[in-house]
């Protein structure tokens, strides 16, 4: 599997788009799907959660990809809760009391996640340099 390119090497607008636009629509969309469908925000939710994996390979080590993932899991939970309460329904699967714990379930599993994919990173790109 290559490795995705580094963030920093995207121009600035698609660093946006990436590291705020990405994990805020995509709450959002779990967000909605969470007053809809049980199945459906469990699934989009594990799908969140590779994508911090996925995040912190776009960074040169384990410190960057924790970085990276505190902010998208920050803000990946936030609007889950925002969307949800937009769209007004009941919640169809549980979420912690109160629910603003989502925000810090997701910023740690985000911090987690990221700090794996930007060592898993690290590591790639040693032992290419060692093969050389």
């Amino acid at each position: 599997m290559p490795l995705p390119p580094l963030l920093s090497s995207w121009p600035p607008a698609v660093q946006f788009v990436l590291v705020v636009g990405l994990p805020c629509a995509f709450g959002a969309l779990c967000g909605i799907l969470l007053g809809v469908s049980e199945v459906g925000y469990l699934i989009a939710s594990i799908i969140g959660v590779a994508g911090g994996f996925n995040a912190g390979l776009e960074h040169p080590d384990g410190r960057a990809g924790a970085l990276r993932g505190v902010a998208g899991g920050t803000q990946f939970g936030a609007f889950i809760l925002i969307a949800h309460e937009l769209e007004g329904s009941s919640a169809k699967a549980d979420l912690p009391h109160p629910a603003i714990l989502l925000v810090v379930v997701t910023a740690a599993l985000g911090a987690l996640l990221g700090y794996l994919g930007g060592r898993m990173r690290a590591r790639r790109t040693r032992a290419a340099a060692a093969d050389t």
